[in-house]
């Protein structure tokens, strides 16, 4: 039996975990508790997020191709350039 898949697993392995092990997916994609959508307006381009109860925030549908994205609180949509919707 060839030792090489044992060589890449572990040639692999040593690489994630001396970059920092990054996630394979973002957490905001897995994590119930990043529910806070963030929205780019058609019109405007401008970058919107809405929170749990708000009025759009039910009809808000995160389309990731446009650049659309899921925050895990309200100042890291902030720090990222996202502004709080205002309805």
């Amino acid at each position: 039996m060839s030792k090489f898949p044992l060589l890449v697993f572990a040639a692999s392995l040593a690489a994630f975990t001396t970059t920092g092990g990054y996630a394979i997916a973002p957490r905001e994609w897995y994590d119930p508790a990043c529910n806070i959508k963030g929205n780019v307006s058609i019109s405007s381009r401008e970058r919107i997020f809405h929170v749990l109860g708000q009025l759009d925030y039910n009809a808000t549908i995160i389309s990731r191709q446009y650049g659309e994205r899921s925050f895990c609180s309200e100042d890291e949509a902030q720090s990222a350039g996202w502004r709080k919707a205002t309805r």
